[in-house]
């Protein structure tokens, strides 16, 4: 088992930038290639990010493409979300999630909600106009 717990969240004007934090228990966090997704009011999960095990890979939705980024501190258990350049059309629940595969590549698969084994419980980003 894995235990993920968002942070970090929170309220921010539109230009503006927050930092999520997932930290991790449970098992040894560096077998885990993490991501996260996001979830709109009235809307589906949606992928936003992820990065392999080793952090040597990133991906991300183009509709976060050089506004965030993903990170990993292995020593702490932790991955990041950084988020710059804030819209009122990122305002959603953030959820990191932990996938133990190792044999995935590419932005097609890691992508893909289901391979991800481990949820968190969500922070809650609201951005305004």
């Amino acid at each position: 088992q894995v235990q993920l717990v968002e942070s970090g969240g929170g309220l921010v004007q539109a230009g503006g930038s927050l930092r999520l934090s997932c930290a991790a228990s449970g098992r040894t966090f560096s077998n885990y290639a993490m991501g996260w997704f996001r979830r709109a009011p009235g809307k589906e999960r949606k992928f936003i990010a992820a990065i392999t095990r080793s952090g040597a890979n990133t991906y991300y939705a183009d509709s976060v493409k050089g506004r965030f980024t993903i990170s990993r501190d292995d020593a702490k258990n932790t991955v990041f979300l950084q988020m710059n350049s804030l819209k009122p059309e990122d305002t959603a629940v953030y959820y990191c999630a932990a996938s133990p595969a190792a044999y995935y590549s590419g932005y097609s698969q890691y992508s893909q909600g289901h391979i991800y084994t481990y949820w968190g419980q969500g922070t809650q980003v609201t951005v305004s106009s």
